[in-house]
């Protein structure tokens, strides 16, 4: 294909930052930003739309030289496994522009900048095909996302913005020392399908293994490189929270499968059992954590390190259930706690508050705000009928599959899932009414409805017609495990 799409895609949103810096008035800045990510999405919708879902080969390719000298290329591609979330990077950057739309009401120019710059990176790390390419964008999102938690974000937003700084920095560094090894070891190249054509000895495996889970741990966040963030997520905007919950954190699982696994096959398997036991205990803790939350915000990010430990359970359960389970409830995550997210923010703009303590009646003082909080609650807790029930229930087939102690916690940790979940929904809109008293609650808007909608109809879809999910990355995940399974076993 000789449209460049994807460069479109990606540098769409850097071109839309680059208007928005010659504008004065805010109104003019928010529809321009808002214009720049429903034309993104509109390209990602198209690009699904013309997706082959008959081949594992990478799609719209794109290959330029760069650093010639050093087997540098600009390159970009897309496969079964990172398609989705390209498609789920551009829907959350337009909600993320509506949910901004009155909450940021200082600096607006320069959040939507940074807003569409981190839109423009993340799109650019799962359409690298050049590792070198992968690494500058993989470490340039600190920059803005550092910015949107420590300019705009609550009154410990310098503590939190340094604290996520530091703690991804020290993963990207080794994770750096890794990719020079790689490249060193893998035939002096950094494109990404010839390295994973490569038979690397079990020794460098084993330690470019370790190197990449510590970059990749912290960005999922696996226990317990996690601490970072609960207070990102507490003090982050309602954008910045959506944005790590919705695709920050699925750099680090996307890290798993798109390096760990198809490079270093034999190390995965060795060590699966390890990284199994990691999983079972993210889920079970991250539980446990969220189950003992008083602020509706901390509740939400503590599910989430429960919601992401099925997620590498499903990829390093090392089947075909499992896997696609996996992709399947990292693209859900990202639906259902962004909406989440969302939720949180809409309430805390009307109430100042995150305690739940300070919630009550809600279902009373705004219906329609309440009705769809419990679809995206009982999406959460994986209720069958919704999007999350399908990726758990493979991811469960998978990790019984693999290891009977794994799966076993992870039921315990979907059990502890519904406990939080219907606890907290109880009282936040059922329990003895104390909004309406202490709070001028009013219900949800027209543009905040734009919003929700693509959110709730995704939970839907997914949940009763997953097929054409799936059948994006059957092909795809088939020839990965292929791979794995026959490299890993050295045959």
């Amino acid at each position: 294909m000789t449209f460049p799409l994807l460069s479109l895609i990606v540098f769409l949103p850097v071109a839309g930052a680059a208007v928005l810096v010659f504008l004065r008035n805010d109104d003019a800045v928010r529809w321009t930003a808002l214009s720049v990510t429903v034309l993104d999405l509109a390209l990602c919708i198209a690009m699904l739309a013309g997706f082959d879902t008959t081949t594992h080969e990478m799609q719209f390719t794109e290959r330029r030289p760069w650093v010639p000298a050093l087997g540098i290329t600009y390159a970009l591609g897309i496969d079964g496994i990172s398609a989705l979330f390209v498609f789920l990077t551009a829907l959350l950057g337009l909600i993320c522009v509506l949910a901004s739309w009155v909450a940021i009401d200082r600096k607006v120019k320069a959040f939507m900048v940074s807003l569409l710059v981190m839109q423009a990176l993340m799109l650019g790390v799962f359409c690298a095909l050049d590792l070198f390419l992968f690494y500058v964008l993989w470490e340039a999102m600190l920059i803005p996302m550092y910015l949107i938690i420590g300019v705009w974000g609550g009154d410990g937003r310098v503590y939190a913005a340094f604290k996520f700084f530091l703690y991804t920095l020290a993963g990207s560094l080794l994770f750096l020392i890794g990719v020079i090894v790689l490249y060193f070891n893998g035939g002096e190249t950094f494109d990404i399908l010839a390295l994973t054509a490569q038979d690397l000895p079990f020794r460098v495996q084993s330690w470019l293994f370790f190197a990449f889970l510590v970059a990749f741990a912290v960005k999922v966040p696996m226990v317990p490189v996690h601490t970072w963030l609960p207070d990102a997520h507490v003090q982050a905007p309602t954008a910045g929270s959506i944005i790590l919950a919705g695709v920050l954190l699925k750099m680090g699982a996307y890290g798993f499968l798109r390096f760990s696994l198809p490079m270093l096959p034999e190390a995965s398997m060795y060590y699966s059992t390890l990284m199994l036991s990691l999983s079972a205990l993210a889920i079970v803790y991250g539980g446990l954590l969220a189950l003992a939350q008083d602020d509706l915000k901390k509740l939400v990010a503590y599910s989430s390190i429960s919601h992401m430990g099925f997620v590498t359970l499903g990829i390093f359960a090392l089947n075909l259930r499992g896997l696609e389970g996996a992709i399947l409830q990292m693209f859900n995550h990202g639906v259902t706690t962004g909406a989440l997210f969302l939720f949180v923010g809409l309430i805390y703009e009307r109430t100042h508050t995150r305690s739940i303590a300070d919630y009550g009646g809600l279902m009373k003082a705004a219906p329609v705000y309440t009705a769809f909080l419990a679809l995206f609650t009982l999406s959460s807790m994986a209720l069958p009928g919704t999007n999350s029930f399908i990726g758990e229930l493979l991811v469960l087939s998978g990790g019984f599959a693999a290891s009977l102690a794994a799966g076993s916690a992870a039921v315990f940790g979907a059990l502890l899932g519904a406990a939080y979940l219907l606890g907290m929904y109880g009282r936040v809109a059922l329990g003895p009414a104390s909004v309406g008293g202490r709070y001028k609650m009013r219900d949800v808007n027209a543009r905040e409805m734009a919003a929700i909608l693509p959110l709730a109809v995704l939970v839907i879809w997914v949940g009763l017609y997953p097929r054409p999910f799936l059948d994006v990355m059957d092909v795809s995940v088939k020839h990965l495990l292929t791979h794995v399974q026959s490299k890993g076993s050295g045959q």
